[in-house]
């Protein structure tokens, strides 16, 4: 970044007439944004109308209406949607937008553009995808290097982490429902595009595990946030910056790559499940604990049935097997029931293949993203859980794998399936104590969850991957086979992304 820009990104030009507070400004925004933000990847709100925007905070990172210069806008806003669903807060959801401001763009730019106000105090300047403008990305780093505040942000840096000046960035150009940038091999920041109040698990939990000296997670270097709107509200977290781990090959591609040469991946499933027992062990802890008994587990079944049902109703192709899937999660109320309890902590939440990373030096595998399912809302996220809900979400990676790779779901590769996911709770085991296989109501209740969430979101963004979750539907739903070392499990997704895969 030049100097010029530094200046400008610390005091306001003399001729800068600032943005935040003009009335204008998201008015003369809001017809390019209801047309620009449907079409993103990670808009949470697809299938429904998008009727406007409420500003919540505005804030600008280098003035955005000096003549011939760029500048950054840091946008929050509330969407305004036609017919939420219940589970939908009152409002719509809230979203974080990091808008570029230009006379003129580049052509490498075109890609990025957004639109040109009609109005307002950008008039006639070009706004566009800042995240895709590598200016501006270094100008984002810049930032988190010098703590401090900002209008409503915060940018807040680990004492002893090292971030030198002038690292590239450069986007990870994937579609997922977070943002990501690369700055030279060094670090990697994540900007979390759907926003609630609070802390988010993936500045929580690696923080935590940083804490507890547990080298499996990369440990935050800095991040940003909203300052609470209120006395006693909670900040939220906008962007966290950690360690990327340049080398490394994520654990869906390399599951991808030994099928397709017919490999056997066992030797890897069983180490990955050590990393996955280190960081549950880690995070018991290091975090509170509990212990859920007769009323949480049918609280825990209720949701479950509900999910199902309304699953079903949008999925039609689920219907049959509604019945016989209910029997997993009445087996998990049962335990209740029958007197028994079950430990509950912090997880990952939303475990698969694509949130892992092999070294390619020590074949050290290493656990990454761990904001959770980001369709679920915050409060949820935070809950301690069963650690084996990570274990069948990986399980029903592994499935992923087997049914869309090379090997196209063929005898060998669901064989492939049953011995990787046996070896991955072998791992498990060793380094953590407890066989998920000896606590077969909570697996196949939380497997059966997983495959359900998995036919929502395929039906939804890839319809023609519905056939993948579908086949574990009906072998969960025949209940002839344990959960457990049957053919297997985990939502495919593009790497980065939050729908399963890798």
């Amino acid at each position: 970044m030049s100097d010029t820009a530094s200046t400008r990104a610390t005091r306001n030009t003399p001729d800068h007439r600032p943005l935040v507070g003009a009335p204008e400004l998201l008015p003369s925004l809001a017809p390019l944004l209801t047309e620009w933000v449907p079409r993103q990847r990670w808009f949470a709100g697809k299938g429904r109308l998008l009727t406007g925007f409420t500003l919540l905070s505005a804030t600008e990172l280098l003035p955005c209406t000096d003549p011939g210069a760029p500048g950054l806008l840091l946008l929050l806003v509330r969407a305004q949607q036609s017919a939420p669903p219940s589970r939908t807060p009152v409002g719509g959801d809230c979203y974080q937008l990091l808008l570029g401001v230009h006379p003129a763009l580049s052509p490498q730019l075109a890609p990025a553009v957004i639109g040109r106000p009609g109005g307002g105090p950008l008039h006639g300047r070009t706004v566009y995808d800042a995240l895709l403008d590598n200016r501006l990305c270094a100008l984002l780093l810049e930032r988190l290097r010098v703590p401090g505040r900002l209008g409503a942000l915060r940018f807040c840096r680990e004492p002893d982490a090292d971030i030198p000046s002038g690292l590239p960035g450069r986007p990870i150009a994937v579609e997922q429902s977070n943002s990501s940038i690369v700055y030279g091999d060094s670090f990697i920041l994540k900007v979390f595009r759907r926003i609630e109040p609070g802390v988010n698990p993936d500045l929580e939990l690696p923080r935590a595990l940083a804490d507890a000296k547990c080298a499996r997670v990369p440990a935050p270097a800095a991040w940003y946030e909203a300052a609470a709107a209120g006395e006693g509200g909670e900040a939220t977290t906008l962007g966290v910056l950690q360690p990327f781990l340049a080398g490394s090959a994520d654990g869906w591609q390399l599951a991808l790559n030994a099928l397709a040469v017919r490999a056997d991946f066992t030797g890897s499933a069983r180490a990955l499940g050590h990393a996955t027992a280190e960081v549950h062990t880690a995070l018991a802890q290091t975090l509170p604990t509990t212990e859920l008994r007769r009323p949480q587990l049918e609280v825990i079944a209720a949701q479950m049935h509900e999910r199902l049902d309304a699953t079903a109703r949008a999925v039609p192709v689920l219907q049959p097997y509604r019945a016989r899937l209910r029997t997993a999660f009445d087996a998990l109320a049962a335990t209740g029931h029958d007197g028994r309890s079950w430990a509950a902590q912090r997880i990952h939440g939303d475990l698969h293949l694509g949130q892992t990373l092999r070294s390619a030096d020590e074949g050290r595998w290493s656990l990454i993203d761990f904001e959770g399912e980001p369709a679920r809302p915050l409060a949820e996220r935070r809950r301690p859980q069963p650690a084996v809900r990570d274990v069948a979400a990986m399980l029903r990676s592994f499935d992923y794998a087997a049914r869309s790779g090379p090997a196209g779901g063929d005898p060998w590769a669901l064989e492939w399936a049953r011995r990787t996911r046996d070896a991955f709770c072998r791992g498990y085991a060793e380094a953590g104590g407890l066989d998920p296989r000896s606590v077969p109501e909570l697996m196949r209740a939380y497997e059966t969850d997983k495959a359900v969430y998995e036919v929502l979101y395929e039906a939804r963004h890839r319809p023609d991957w519905l056939s993948v979750p579908m086949a574990a539907i009906r072998r969960l739903a025949a209940g002839d086979e344990p959960a457990v070392g049957a053919e297997g499990p985990g939502p495919a997704r593009a790497a980065g992304s939050d729908d399963g895969r890798g």
